[in-house]
């Protein structure tokens, strides 16, 4: 029941499939945000025995490398949800 004491229409199989595929994707996005964070920070120490461009393999890695995985996640969940949103007729009107 709605707080105005209507009930709330049940969901269709299609909504269920398409919420089904929202959670697979953000948890597949956050597990490779966490192998990143968390990966490279427990391996620093072994990567910074490798310089590269005279910086620290582990500094050069979390300065740079990090930021750009972050900004490809982002932009993978943008264009995979807005192809989903198409897909199960829930799109925002531009």
């Amino acid at each position: 029941m709605s707080p105005h004491g209507t009930r709330a229409p049940a969901l269709t199989a299609a909504h269920h499939e398409y919420w089904r595929r929202t959670r697979l994707l953000t948890l597949s996005l956050l597990t490779v945000w966490a192998t990143v964070t968390f990966g490279g920070a427990w391996f620093a120490v072994t990567l910074n025995e490798v310089e590269v461009f005279g910086f620290p393999l582990g500094f050069y890695l979390f300065a740079q490398g990090t930021l750009i995985v972050y900004l490809l996640l982002i932009g993978i969940y943008v264009v995979v949800m807005n192809r989903l949103d198409r897909r199960y007729g829930v799109a925002e009107r531009r």
